[in-house]
């Protein structure tokens, strides 16, 4: 390694590797260092394409993700069933030279470990995308591979989550969408897990997200406009409150990297966002003279 790239590497996380140093055989520890050089890894990348990246940020990036491994290394095969380890090196393999079958096997493992998080089925979905390691393919395979490990627990959910941030970031994988699987997903992951956070996350999903998607590609605007229409019936069914952070992160496509300056501002756009969008759905109603109250069991017009 080139002495300005492994002072880079060092830099700002020395007093964790210190940590590590004299807690050498911790793999709690160990993972905690491996994720940060991960973490700093992308910062130093970013989420454009390698040929738009400068060299030097490349460098550090593979030497962060090399540095990641190593401490990781000796923790795989002594913690096989650990979702700590397999997430870190479930995140680790998605760096510089990630392989398709790898990367879906090793998210394979993550996701068996604890099928209830549909986390990690989400970043599957992502990673399998042609611009990281996939292909489409590939993606339609584990998504159903996916949806029939998962169904005891999401029904057709799992198709869902995988496909859930592909979609809203390549216009080909959603014009290649199953949609009536899709929409068959988000029905059973709303029945299998009625929580508020849920019934946002799918919600602001469908209307933001999706909603407010356009591109030049026909088939994935009839696809995103079909899951769009979805938010009416999710929210008439299933929100019982408002969580506006979730509308707000939804709005910006869920981007993990986006910089928030003022949360509390932040928060307020997802709360006018939402807002904005049930005042249309309900313009009837409103119309009437009512207000739109939530309730625990859904919204309700009242009568003011």
């Amino acid at each position: 390694m080139e002495t300005g790239v492994a002072k880079e590497l060092l830099n700002g996380i020395e007093d964790f590797e210190h940590v590590l140093a004299e807690n050498a055989d911790n793999h709690v520890i160990a993972c905690i260092v491996a994720q940060t050089h991960i973490d700093i890894g992308w910062a130093w990348r970013g989420t454009a394409c390698d040929d738009e990246i400068p060299l030097r940020n490349l460098e550090a990036f593979n030497a962060h993700f090399e540095r990641a491994y190593d401490i990781i290394a000796p923790f795989i095969d002594r913690f096989p069933t650990s979702p700590l380890v397999v997430a870190t090196h479930c995140a680790q393999v998605t760096g510089a030279g990630g392989k398709t079958h790898k990367i879906a096997d090793q998210y394979e493992r993550l996701i068996d470990l604890n099928q209830h998080n549909p986390r990690p089925m989400r970043a599957m979905g992502s990673h399998l995308l042609p611009r990281w390691f996939g292909s489409y393919d590939q993606l339609e395979l584990e998504a159903r591979r996916t949806a029939a490990r998962t169904e005891h627990i999401w029904g057709a959910g799992g198709y869902t989550w995988v496909q859930f941030d592909a979609i809203s970031n390549d216009d080909v994988a959603c014009a290649n969408l199953d949609l009536p699987f899709f929409i068959d997903g988000l029905r059973d992951i709303l029945t299998r897990c009625p929580t508020p956070h849920t019934a946002n996350l799918l919600a602001a999903y469908c209307a933001n997200t999706m909603g407010q998607g356009v591109s030049e590609n026909e088939q994935a605007d009839h696809i995103r406009r079909q899951i769009a229409d979805c938010t009416e019936w999710i929210v008439r069914e299933h929100i019982t409150e408002l969580h506006p952070m979730i509308w707000a992160h939804a709005a910006h496509g869920f981007d993990n990297n986006l910089h928030i300056r003022s949360p509390q501002k932040f928060a307020a756009s997802g709360r006018d966002d939402a807002l904005r969008i049930m005042a249309n759905l309900f313009k009837s109603e409103i119309a009437a003279g009512n207000s739109i109250v939530f309730t625990p069991e859904g919204p309700r017009a009242i009568a003011t």
